[in-house]
């Protein structure tokens, strides 16, 4: 018991000499609330939150309990907005390396953007945003304005939009978007979103949708990493480009689209394709199999320009969807 008790002395004393901005690295790594709770510990901790250079914040957990009352779970929603208001309250204008904010939001969603203002402010390197509502919610247009972003992952609901204006996003490297959806008023704003981010290396969208679109291009010279998921199932989209010389990895999934304009691989060194038909067009082309009058490739779209950007890969993974679209 005794050493037990040294040991336990000697671990407090070895913390409480560590300099505060030390502390603060340490605490950067918790949960947000996790790390707010340390205020208790002694008077040296109650501030050092204010410091804590990224916020790490969720209310989702609260919806996962299946026995939780949607009463209780509105006042732990309320609690939440509270507890952010005052962490960023505390904080004031302290220069900020990762905001990351998950939550579930009513109707109104100024408290939410005026979070994200906030950090945007404070000069926010990274910002990853999950949004589920029921309700539309727009995101910010000043966040695709941010001098000092270098990732921005956005993830949501089907109501969580992107409306498209001015772009310019000079130091982003890493851009994820999961389960969104884009304005499309004036043309696809996908193009132009790309076009404003002149240092991106890494995109990643899954759980997209373009096939309602006129044309869907990705074009930067910067990207090396590319991975596309997107949800058309019933319809072709009518053009998909890649103008990405410089990318070494894509990693792509959609219906086959009617045409592929531009197909500009250079650099490719791994992909992995795994474009589809759609639900009729394999139905249609199995049916000449049966009527012994052969395997037509599917009516309407067309791969072969996408395939031959791509020949001189050197690792190269087809799913099965993939090797019919060939046939």
């Amino acid at each position: 018991m005794m050493n037990s008790k040294k040991m336990d002395t000697g671990s407090k004393d070895l913390i409480s000499s560590l300099p505060d901005a030390l502390l603060c690295h340490v605490l950067s790594f918790l949960p947000t609330t996790e790390a707010a709770s340390t205020s208790v510990l002694a008077k040296r901790w109650r501030y050092l939150l204010a410091f804590v250079p990224n916020l790490d914040l969720d209310n989702t957990i609260y919806d996962d309990r299946p026995k939780m009352g949607r009463r209780k779970r509105l006042e732990m929603r309320k609690s939440f907005k509270l507890f952010v208001d005052r962490v960023l309250a505390l904080q004031g204008t302290a220069p900020l390396k990762k905001f990351s904010l998950k939550c579930k939001i009513g109707s109104d969603p100024s408290r939410v953007n005026g979070w994200v203002l906030n950090v945007l402010e404070r000069g926010v390197q990274e910002l990853d945003l999950f949004i589920a509502s029921e309700y539309e919610y727009p995101l910010p247009p000043k966040v695709l304005m941010s001098k000092t972003l270098v990732s921005l992952k956005v993830a949501g609901t089907d109501e969580f939009t992107i409306e498209v204006g001015e772009v310019s996003l000079p130091k982003l490297k890493t851009l994820h978007f999961s389960d969104v959806s884009f304005g499309d008023e004036g043309g696809p704003p996908f193009a132009k979103l790309i076009s404003g981010c002149h240092a991106l290396e890494e995109l990643v969208m899954i759980k997209m949708m373009w096939d309602y679109w006129e044309y869907c291009s990705v074009s930067n010279p910067s990207l090396k990493r590319v991975t596309i998921d997107c949800q058309n199932i019933d319809e072709n989209p009518k053009s998909v480009s890649f103008n990405t010389p410089n990318l070494v990895y894509l990693e792509f999934t959609d219906t086959v689209a009617a045409k592929y304009p531009e197909a500009i691989f250079d650099s490719l060194v791994e992909a992995s394709v795994g474009i589809r038909m759609t639900d009729d067009q394999v139905w249609d082309a199995r049916d000449l199999v049966h009527s012994h009058r052969g395997y037509k490739r599917c009516k309407g779209a067309n791969a072969a320009g996408f395939f031959k950007g791509i020949c001189n890969v050197k690792i190269l993974y087809l799913s099965s969807e993939a090797l019919e679209v060939c046939i």
